[in-house]
């Protein structure tokens, strides 16, 4: 089993990983923390090589791959740096993207909770997974594009069980999808990106708010790049986003037989781009 950071697009250093563990789809399972795609030069050849490998890649939703399915719906405009015009214009384009669609926000395994952000921290770990499974019903349903249409925008900044609707949405695929610093009391900000130094006041990483109600759980996750990611557990989380977009590693953990043992490996990537 292994855990697999940020593709975005990087085909060939993926291609490269896969052959270095020797990976076997009738052995192994990938479990993949999203951004499948974007901003690197081969979305197209990353999700036609995941979609064919079947249930032997398990793939969470990340907020590039949510912003391709709006794009895709006329919902969301093409963004500068955007690498997706190959992707949308293939003949297999709306079936990789209803196999995309149908993806989960959230995954449970192994001992291991994997998003691709963060997590609240009054979420429970069976509580992230029911508001994700609340999200994938309406990404999965016919009318589908009217939930993208509410998906995509900052407010409101703080869950409560109260919510309903696409403020309830928001916050929930915000957080799953989008979530770097918060608040004691879970609210949310989205304009930093660097590390701790950069946090407003009163804003932590997620992972580091005192009484996160998952602190005991394992949890797995991409997104932050200029996080120290890939090295060791740090409050019960492995961040697993190493960049490899911007000219990083692309990075597996290799779980072990116990909750939280795990044995890293990395390849190279060739791309050589700016955040952004």
């Amino acid at each position: 089993m292994y855990l697999i950071g940020d593709l975005q697009g990087c085909d060939a250093p993926f291609q490269r990983l896969l052959e270095s563990v020797n990976f076997s789809p009738s052995r192994d399972t990938l479990y993949m923390l999203g951004d499948l795609v974007n901003r690197g030069p081969d979305s197209l050849a990353v999700l036609r090589r995941l979609s064919a490998l079947g249930d032997a890649a398990q793939c969470l939703l990340g907020n590039h791959d949510l912003h391709l399915l709006g794009v895709w719906q006329g919902v969301r405009t093409v963004s500068k740096g955007d690498t997706l015009a190959q992707l949308l214009a293939a003949p297999d384009c709306a079936d990789l993207l209803h196999w995309l669609r149908h993806r989960p926000l959230a995954i449970a395994s192994h001992g291991w909770l994997m998003v691709h952000a963060g997590v609240l921290p009054q979420w429970t770990t069976a509580q992230t997974l029911a508001l994700a499974r609340e999200l994938e019903q309406q990404l999965r349903a016919d009318d589908f594009k009217y939930f993208l249409t509410q998906l995509f925008g900052n407010q409101p900044t703080q869950w409560h069980d109260g919510l309903q609707g696409a403020e309830r949405w928001r916050v929930i695929v915000n957080a799953l999808t989008r979530l770097r610093f918060c608040t004691n009391a879970g609210e949310m900000e989205f304009s930093i990106k660097g590390g701790q130094a950069d946090a407003p006041p009163g804003y932590s990483r997620w992972f580091e708010v005192p009484g996160r109600a998952t602190l005991d759980q394992p949890i797995a996750f991409g997104h932050w790049s200029t996080l120290n990611a890939g090295q060791t557990l740090h409050r019960n989380t492995l961040a697993l986003d190493t960049g490899c977009v911007w000219g990083g590693c692309l990075t597996a953990a290799r779980l072990g037989p116990r909750a939280g043992e795990f044995e890293l490996m990395q390849v190279p990537c060739e791309q050589q781009q700016r955040p952004g």
